[in-house]
């Protein structure tokens, strides 16, 4: 858990704009099967929409391509640095009950550690011929 979490997040991200449609959201995360979107302006983080978000607005889906992402997104976010270290994110995410943390540089989205990443992380480590 020393190990920086610039080794174990994930780099090349989906993102959105905060204009774009939580339609589009929910779209990308269906298809792509994941539950948590940076939104940016050009390549600095401004916030994170997740499946989490979708589930506790009081928005009727048939509102959702009316709406943008940046009436929904979280704007107030946690965030690490790409030399924190594993253990770090560990704890937030247990402190916080959080699901993802972005990983930010000067301001500028580098990648994404989620609660899989680690959990991936120490499984491989316990079982590295698998």
């Amino acid at each position: 858990m020393n190990e920086q979490v610039s080794g174990i997040m994930t780099k090349n991200l989906v993102t959105l704009q905060a204009q774009d449609t939580v339609q589009t959201a929910k779209e990308i995360m269906v298809s792509k099967r994941i539950q948590h979107i940076p939104v940016v302006d050009g390549d600095s983080l401004i916030g994170l929409i997740s499946i989490q978000d979708l589930f506790k607005s009081n928005l009727n889906q048939s509102d959702y391509a009316n709406t943008k992402v940046e009436t929904m997104m979280t704007k107030k976010l946690a965030t690490l640095e790409p030399t924190d270290k594993i253990g770090t994110a560990a704890e937030v995410f247990m402190e916080h009950l959080f699901h993802a943390l972005p990983v930010v540089e000067n301001g500028k989205l580098l990648g994404l550690v989620t609660t899989f990443d680690i959990l991936r992380y120490e499984y491989e480590k316990e079982y590295p011929s698998r």
